[in-house]
């Protein structure tokens, strides 16, 4: 996002990092949120969460987060959302347990529908949406010691259980996520039709 930090940038007047904050409020089955951030620590922390900073000296992508989570959760679980996906399910935490208790699974993770080029339409797994069993954090630890980096080379190791997103009523943007201002600018473009506002 042009240096800018992205959880910070606003869409329907506030942050993207809020948003996904009150749906996963919103939405239960969570306790304590802690916030994964390596500047503006002070913004977050005016929300009324802890937030940490990575604990690996070089930036290592979304698994340091989980590994930041990992290492402060005080529960047996972890559940994993980023900042830049502001119309995340409500549902997201109770249909990831559900999934994970039925399946016996380590990781339960989110799969949404995407249309490619071609107009096809197909689930694809959304990695950093993740409920973790906290017992993990010794083969994360272990992982990225040895240079890991690649989310779905990590849960691969363990029993994953994918759980889709695309029942009738699901919202086909829960997982659209804004890396850039030019996606930002799509969200409110596609929030505002979806309102009927365009």
């Amino acid at each position: 996002m042009g240096g800018v930090d992205k959880g910070l940038q606003l869409f329907q007047g506030q942050a993207l990092a809020l948003h996904a904050l009150r749906r996963l409020q919103m939405g239960g089955g969570v306790g304590r949120i802690l916030f994964n951030a390596n500047r503006n620590l002070s913004d977050y922390a005016s929300w009324g969460v802890s937030v940490w900073p990575d604990t690996l000296s070089n930036y290592a992508g979304p698994l340091a987060g989980f590994l930041t989570g990992l290492q402060r959760c005080e529960t047996p679980y972890l559940v994993t959302a980023p900042c830049d996906t502001p119309l995340l399910p409500l549902d997201l935490v109770t249909r990831l347990a559900d999934a994970l208790q039925a399946h016996q699974a380590d990781i339960a993770m989110a799969a949404a529908p995407e249309t490619d080029a071609q107009g096809q339409t197909q689930l694809r797994s959304q990695p950093v949406f993740c409920l973790l069993r906290a017992n993990l954090l010794d083969s994360l630890v272990q992982f990225t010691a040895g240079g890991g980096r690649k989310i779905d080379a990590w849960t691969a190791l363990h029993t994953t259980v994918l759980v889709p997103f695309d029942l009738p009523g699901d919202d086909p943007h829960a997982f659209f996520n804004t890396n850039t201002l030019a996606e930002l600018q799509t969200l409110h473009s596609l929030q505002a039709q979806a309102n009927g506002s365009i």
